[in-house]
C-alpha cells in the first residue's frame, strides 16, 4: 500500500499514550495541536485519496505524462535553495513548480478542477474568497519570519510525501525519532521495495502537476531532503538535472539546527530551545558526503555543484551557466527575474537569531567534523563575521564574472 498506515497509527498512539520524556509531551499546546490534527487530517486525507482515484478514472492520460529535464535543487538545509527555487519559478516560460497550496490543498488533478471551478465563480463576485484566503495567509503563514512561507509561493515538495506519510517531515509534527524510519538516510537505509513505493508515488505527483498545468514546462524543485535520495532520484528520473548547493558548515549547521528546532516548536512545547543536536549533525554530514560522493562517481553534464557564496555573490552568472549546461535555452527576461528575486529576498526580514555556542558547538569542533568539506570548497574556517544571523548579501553582478562550480 502506498500510504504508510503503520507509521500513521504508531504516531497517533505515541501522541496520546506514550509521551513521557519525549519532545512531544502532552502539554496544553501539544494537546490542542493533536486534537486539531486528528480532526482535520484523516478526513482531508480520505478526500484527497478519493480524488487520486478519480484522477485515474477521469484523467488517466496523466500516467503517460513525461517529466522532461526536471531540475532538482539539493544540498543541506539553509544553503540557498529557497532563493534559487523561487527565482527560477519566476521564469514561467521555462519552469513550473508546486506551491504550498498545490502541495497541501490541490495535490490531485480532481481537486484542482474543483478549486478552479470555484475560482471562476469567485471572480464573478469580485473575488471575495481569494481576498479572504490572502488575508488568512498573511496573518498565519505570513508571520513565519525565519523562512518566508505562503500558500501562493513555491515550496519544498518533499511535503507532498506527507500524503503517503513517508517523509522525515512527519517528525516535525510528531517528534518521536525513535519511531521514524530512517528517511534522512534514504538511499542507504531503506529497502528497495520501500524506496520504490515512495518514489513511485512522488513521480505520480509530478506527472499530475505537469499534466494539470499543460504538460509543456520543466519541473523545478528544491528539496534538501533529496540529498539523501540522489541515487533513487536518478533511477526514477534519468533525465533529471541536479544542482547541488554547498554552504560553509559554520553557517549551515547552526542555521539548520535553529530552523529545525523552530519547526519542532511550532507543534510541540520544547523544554530546551535546540533539540536533536547530534541527530542533525549526523544528517548534515550525510547530506554533504552522500550526494557529493555520488556526483563524483557519476560525472555528467546534467549535474552541477555550486558554492552558496557564488550563488549569492553572482546569481546571474550562476543561473545563465546552468541554463546553458542543462539545455534550458536563453531567457530574455532573466536579468529582470533575478533583480525581482533579489529585491524580494532583501525585503524579507528574518528573525532567525542563533549562535552555535548556544547549541553546544565550538568553531573548532565544526571545522573538525567537516574538515573535508572545508578543504574541498576552500571555505573560511574562521568565525563568521555575523554568527548570529544568516547572511543575505545579494549584489547585482555582471554575468561576465566567472564562478567556481567544482
Amino acid at each position: 500500500m502506498t500510504y504508510n498506515l503503520r507509521l500513521f497509527w504508531r504516531m497517533a498512539f505515541r501522541s496520546f499514550f506514550n509521551t513521557k520524556n519525549t519532545h512531544g509531551r502532552l502539554t496544553r499546546k501539544r494537546l490542542g495541536f493533536v486534537l486539531l490534527f486528528y480532526t482535520v487530517w484523516p478526513a482531508w486525507s480520505l478526500f484527497t485519496w478519493l480524488c487520486f482515484s478519480l484522477d485515474d478514472l477521469f484523467f488517466p492520460a496523466y500516467r503517460q505524462q513525461p517529466v522532461e529535464k526536471p531540475l532538482f535543487i539539493i544540498g543541506n538545509f539553509r544553503s540557498g535553495s529557497t532563493f534559487l527555487h523561487r527565482l527560477l519559478s519566476r521564469d514561467t516560460e521555462t519552469f513550473t513548480s508546486l506551491r504550498t497550496w498545490d502541495i497541501f490543498l490541490m495535490p490531485s488533478i480532481t481537486q484542482r478542477k474543483i478549486f478552479w471551478g470555484l475560482a471562476r465563480i469567485d471572480r464573478i463576485f469580485g473575488s471575495p474568497l481569494v481576498t479572504f484566503l490572502k488575508n488568512i495567509d498573511k496573518r498565519s503563514l505570513g508571520q513565519v519570519r525565519i523562512h518566508k512561507i505562503s500558500l501562493f509561493e513555491p515550496e519544498e515538495d518533499e511535503n507532498i510525501l506527507l500524503h503517503a506519510w513517508s517523509t522525515f517531515f512527519v517528525s516535525f509534527m510528531f517528534p518521536f525519532l525513535d519511531e521514524m524510519p530512517p528517511y534522512q538516510f534514504f538511499d542507504t537505509a531503506l529497502s528497495a521495495d520501500e524506496k520504490k513505493r515512495i518514489m513511485s508515488f512522488y513521480r505520480s505527483m509530478l506527472q499530475r502537476h505537469i499534466y494539470a498545468t499543460g504538460g509543456k514546462k520543466h519541473f523545478v524543485a528544491k528539496n534538501p531532503a533529496f540529498s539523501a535520495k540522489i541515487e533513487t532520484l536518478v533511477e526514477f528520473f534519468p533525465d533529471a538535472r541536479i544542482l547541488y548547493l554547498a554552504r560553509n558548515p559554520l553557517d549551515m549547521l547552526p542555521s539548520t539546527i535553529s530552523w529545525l528546532s523552530y519547526a519542532y516548536g511550532v507543534f510541540s512545547s520544547l523544554e530546551t530551545k535546540y533539540i536533536y543536536r547530534d541527530e542533525v549533525l549526523a544528517l548534515t554530514k550525510f547530506w554533504y558526503h552522500h550526494p557529493l560522493g555520488y556526483l563524483d562517481r557519476n560525472p555528467s553534464p546534467n549535474r552541477l555543484i555550486v558554492s552558496y557564496d557564488d550563488l549569492i555573490q553572482q546569481p546571474e552568472a550562476v543561473v545563465r551557466h546552468f541554463y546553458t549546461q542543462f539545455g534550458y535555452g536563453s531567457v530574455d527576461a532573466l536579468e529582470k527575474i533575478i533583480d525581482q528575486a533579489i529585491e524580494e529576498t532583501r525585503a524579507h526580514r528574518s528573525d532567525h537569531v542563533y549562535k552555535y555556542e548556544q547549541m553546544g558547538f565550538t568553531r573548532a569542533e565544526i571545522v573538525r567534523e567537516f574538515d573535508d568539506i572545508f578543504t574541498r570548497f576552500n571555505f573560511d574556517r574562521r568565525d563568521p563575521a555575523h554568527p548570529e544571523s544568516a547572511p543575505v548579501i545579494l549584489p547585482r553582478i555582471s554575468a561576465e564574472v566567472p564562478f567556481a562550480a567544482d
